[in-house]
């Protein structure tokens, strides 16, 4: 109990970007609804962006035909909006890094869809895919609702209705391929 009082008093006195950094990283920002920093909301969108392509490029090669169309569609707007994203910040409109690589927690969800197969690999995609959407769409709610810079503001406010199609998109994916899996167990 001590260690905890301590932890979190050292996370008040960290420095504002610090600790939203820490926060966001946590989950915490989003169990609370607080927007994230400018800083994470694009690296988080950025990560987003380059699982998302690469993930459903996967199920476009591995998928079965709702999987594949699934995938053709997220691969087409998610290219999208990384270019947007990209645009934005190398526009200067928004000051911020970019990252280059997907981040630890990413890159084993995407390994894991690498060596899946079959009924492991549907299910495993689906999941991921329902996942990663509620996640972006929290993301991007919060930041559109209090982000710090107005033209990132605005593009994520402009952006949440197709994130939210795609979570509607997943699970439609999601019931279809439980209802195919329960008929197949019978």
């Amino acid at each position: 109990m001590k260690r905890t009082a301590i932890i979190l008093g050292c996370l008040l006195l960290a420095s504002p970007a610090l600790a939203q950094s820490i926060t966001e990283k946590t989950g915490v920002n989003s169990v609370l609804g607080v927007a994230p920093s400018t800083a994470d909301f694009v690296k988080q969108a950025a990560i987003s962006d380059m699982f998302e392509i690469q993930s459903n490029k996967l199920a476009e090669a591995k998928g079965n035909a709702a999987e594949k169309a699934f995938a053709k569609q997220m691969v087409a707007d998610h290219t999208k909006t990384s270019t947007e994203l990209k645009s934005l910040v190398s526009g200067g409109k928004v000051t911020a890094q970019l990252p280059t690589a997907l981040d630890d927690a990413h890159q084993s969800k995407l390994e894991k869809l690498k060596t899946s197969t079959g009924a492991e690999f549907s299910e495993t995609f689906i999941d991921q895919q329902v996942g990663a959407h509620k996640d972006a769409v929290s993301l991007f709610d919060r930041y559109a609702r209090g982000g710090e810079n107005a033209e990132l503001k605005n593009w994520a406010g402009q952006t949440l209705p197709a994130l939210k199609h795609h979570l509607d998109m997943a699970q439609n994916l999601e019931k279809q391929h439980s209802t195919t899996t329960s008929k197949s167990s019978k």
